[in-house]
């Protein structure tokens, strides 16, 4: 049977009924391709899939029933399986938000491995992981969009040996135009069987489904293992905590290639009877989506509301404008910290309590859920699910996990055990320094435990600011920048310092047509920070925030800007006018700084401010 929430969820006592039923009864399922089975069996023709052509909530969707997709996954896993793609193969999927994407992930793992590209990665990067991941098939958008999708792929063809490209047609294309030669995706599934497996692959719970990467951004992406187990147990659990059935409707803006979106979105929405809506192409980064988004709720009599708080942050710009939202009864945030301001902005416009959740790749994409009805502060991300093991010990000198377990309330490093911890990287050391040595999964997130047994995150233990060894939690600093009406986004991160080491210093967007200075918003915040060691040296007001492509302030280009604003107040402190300061992070994360001085200096001048930038913790170079 399709998955079904067995009693609501309200407390960590209902978590352990739930785990008084032996696992191996509670979830029966082997396989992701199991769970389309019997969802095609249970809800035939409901609808599984909608695609927004455009942000326009007037303009008609295609949708596709629970039989449909169904079908269309064995036809992509029949096809791939006569291209020559075996159980401990991959193909790798760079496409958009679209329909096909489905096709790909579910029939690629049904078929073999799946392994999802973020599009907006290097060209060389992206090589990078197919040759890791011994891709024999590259499934890509057959137009450019907002991403070079389709130059990318032919680069790719040309870069990575024996790699076939099938090309995906955009919705609303005509004429498709040449290319290269390259097959037709959608063309090769008609003539394939829709109604079984040609290969009658039986799937073991512990085949390999999918390769995920994580990081990329500044150092090389490492490709995480998931077991078919890994990603049905996601899904299990999502659907118990979020208590999801067959007559929600989901709106994922979420990224396919990112694990949020393609497991406790997409595979848990899936696996319950829920209609998944697709909103462009281009997801939440649409600005017609986010501008529309209500009158899309009203249209679609969505019950769920789901986003990162960069997101929310901006869908609380837009006025509900008389649009009827009361089919939302579930709001819920994850993969960064919801400031607490956010949360109670979102609350006092559209009566929504924000739920968060604790979600990684090395988790298949969720940890804990804080569930429909229970109410928590800002930081609280619920419940760790069933059938998992949560330690909190003290961090050690380096930030890392120590052995010292920490009683309730104390922060430290959150370690789990459960049925969806994945099998490793594929890189076996980098599998080693994910893991302590008697078997945890070390997160790197920073929380602690509460008398009612709900996890919460302070932040990330590489983002602690650490000055003169004392470490500062920037979410302190955060929170009360935050707080100042004319705040929109902030961030707080660590400045080199020749002394300290780091001293903290904040980053703020503010509100549309809002005014504040930087010694206003600096003296809000120092204001509002008890620990004196932890009041920001500055506040930077920035004219937009760095993002991840998922939606996450991307921090190490803040401590860049940081690095580039301490060489330049050095500089000025030393007289020096016209000179310029290039930070730059290295491939393993330390920052880099050029500096060009004005010409015509003397060689004591030079001298002198050498000797000033010699005790910074970066590396230097001067011309």
């Amino acid at each position: 049977m399709p998955f079904a929430p067995i009693a609501p969820i309200r407390s960590i006592a209902d978590i352990r009924r739930l785990e008084e039923v032996p696992l191996a009864e509670a979830v029966t399922v082997k396989s992701t391709y199991e769970i389309f089975a019997e969802s095609a069996r249970a809800f035939e023709d409901k609808t599984a899939l909608t695609f927004l052509r455009t942000g326009d909530p007037r303009d008609p969707p295609i949708r596709w029933s629970y039989r449909q997709l169904f079908e269309g996954i064995n036809r992509t896993a029949n096809l791939l399986h006569g291209l020559g793609l075996g159980p401990d193969d991959a193909v790798a999927a760079l496409l958009p938000g679209c329909l096909e994407y489905h096709l790909v992930l579910w029939g690629g793992e049904a078929a073999g491995i799946v392994q999802p590209l973020n599009p907006l990665l290097s060209l060389e990067k992206l090589a990078e992981l197919i040759r890791a991941a011994g891709a024999k098939i590259l499934v890509a958008y057959g137009a450019e969009e907002d991403a070079g999708y389709w130059s990318k792929a032919m680069a790719l063809r040309e870069a990575v040996d024996g790699l076939t490209v099938l090309r995906v047609a955009p919705h609303d294309e005509e004429t498709p135009p040449g290319h290269g030669g390259d097959v037709d995706f959608q063309a090769l599934l008609e003539d394939q069987p829709s109604d079984r497996l040609v290969s009658g692959r039986e799937i073991a719970a512990d085949d390999i489904a999918a390769y995920f990467h994580t990081g990329g951004t500044t150092g090389a992406p490492k490709l995480a293992m998931h077991s078919h187990g890994n990603q049905v147990f996601t899904a299990w659990a999502s659907v118990q905590l979020q208590g999801m059935t067959p007559n929600d409707v989901s709106i994922n803006g979420y990224p396919l290639f990112h694990v949020a979106g393609v497991l406790p979105g997409s595979l848990t929405a899936l696996s319950a009877g829920v209609e998944t809506i697709i909103p462009t192409t281009t997801l939440f980064r649409n600005p017609d989506i986010r501008a529309n988004y209500w009158r899309l709720v009203e249209k679609y009599r969505s019950t769920s509301l789901s986003a990162v708080p960069t997101v929310l942050a901006a869908l609380a710009n837009v006025p509900v404008g008389g649009a009827d939202i009361s089919s939302i009864r579930y709001c819920r945030t994850g993969a960064a910290i919801l400031p607490p301001e956010l949360a109670e902005r979102f609350e006092a416009l559209y009566g929504l309590h924000v739920h968060e959740a604790l979600g990684m790749t090395e988790m298949a994409g969720i940890s804990s859920i804080r569930p429909p009805g229970v109410r928590g502060p800002a930081g609280c991300v619920g419940f760790p699910i069933p059938y998992s093991q949560t330690r909190i010990v003290a961090l050690d000198a380096d930030g890392g996990p120590s052995e010292r377990d920490l009683p309730v309330g104390e922060h430290g490093m959150i370690l789990f055990r459960a049925p969806n911890v994945f099998p490793g990287f594929l890189d076996p050391k980098a599998t080693k320094k994910a893991f302590t040595g008697d078997g945890w999964l070390a997160t790197g997130d920073v929380g602690w435990l509460d008398d009612d047994g709900r996890l919460n995150l302070t932040g990330r233990s590489k983002d602690l600011i650490i000055r003169s060894g004392h470490n500062i939690d920037p979410k302190v600093i955060e929170d009360a920048l935050g707080s100042h009406p004319a705040v929109q986004l902030c961030a707080a991160v660590g400045a080199p310092d020749a002394y300290a080491g780091e001293l903290p210093v904040a980053f703020a967007v503010l509100m549309p047509d809002a005014e504040a200075n930087e010694a206003e918003l600096l003296d809000w915040t120092n204001a509002r920070v008890d620990e004196p060691p932890a009041r920001p040296k500055s506040v930077s007001v920035i004219p937009a925030m760095p993002m991840t492509n998922v939606g996450k302030i991307f921090k190490p280009e803040l401590r860049r800007l940081a690095a580039e604003g301490t060489v330049l107040e050095v500089l000025s402190e030393e007289g020096v006018e016209g000179a310029a300061a290039e930070a730059a992070l290295s491939p393993d994360g330390r920052l880099l700084v050029a500096v060009t001085l004005p010409a015509g200096m003397d060689a004591e001048k030079n001298d002198a401010i050498a000797a000033r930038l010699e005790p910074l913790p970066v590396a230097i170079t001067m011309t």
